[in-house]
């Protein structure tokens, strides 16, 4: 591997059972890989022989102790956005191919499970990748690269939008932005809105990204 790859690692919850599929979350800004762990208990028991990990973004946040960051954000800009998704991207590509190797599966058989800046990384990957992932699962994120979509994508795994019709932090009009850049790009987008549910996850979002897997990752 590179020397300028950083390894990265995290929680991990894996069955007794043969492992022929996987579940990756990635966390939001400031935040780390036990955020999204726990989301585990909600969906495992519908996924047989599925690992699930949780790793550790590869760089700390300045703004949070215990907390990493993919990629710094001071401006929340647009470019800010992109250029931290090109540059937070190989260390990103290389964990999902280590996993591959750990495992002996394929693109196919992982699914990528974003929340906020991790929505972010995964849009950014997914369709860059050289052969689909099984599943992409965004909530709360933001489409990168837009105009970048119709020369760079090599790969249009199904994905699931899901947002908060009140997040101040990430706001809801990008989820928009995002199903139209994607569709006007042939990917199979299914998009919903968590009424009254700011920056976060809700219940009604946790079933549908279940449903989402077993459909889509199962099959």
């Amino acid at each position: 591997m590179s020397k300028n790859i950083i390894t990265i690692d995290g929680p991990r919850l894996e069955p007794k059972e043969q492992i022929n599929k996987l579940v990756i979350f990635l966390h939001g800004y400031g935040s780390n890989g036990n955020d999204l762990i726990s989301l585990t208990e909600s969906v495992y028991k519908s996924l047989p022989n599925t690992a699930f990990v949780s790793p550790n973004a590869p760089f700390a946040c300045d703004g949070s102790p215990s907390g990493y960051q993919w990629f710094p954000l001071h401006t929340l800009s647009y470019e800010e956005k992109l250029q931290g998704t090109q540059m937070a991207a190989p260390h990103l590509n290389a964990f999902i191919d280590a996993q591959k190797q750990k495992y002996g599966i394929e693109d196919k058989d992982i699914a990528l499970f974003g929340f906020s800046q991790g929505t972010m990384m995964a849009l950014y990957i997914a369709p860059r990748r050289a052969n689909a992932l099984g599943a992409v699962i965004g909530f709360s994120g933001a489409l990168t690269a837009i105009d970048e979509l119709a020369t760079e994508t090599t790969a249009k795994p199904p994905i699931l939008l899901v947002h908060g019709s009140q997040d101040d932090v990430v706001p809801h009009k990008h989820l928009a932005e995002a199903e139209n850049a994607l569709n006007q790009n042939g990917f199979n987008v299914t998009t919903h809105t968590s009424q009254g549910v700011a920056h976060g996850i809700a219940p009604d979002g946790i079933d549908m990204a279940r449903d989402f897997l077993v459909k889509h990752l199962l099959d």
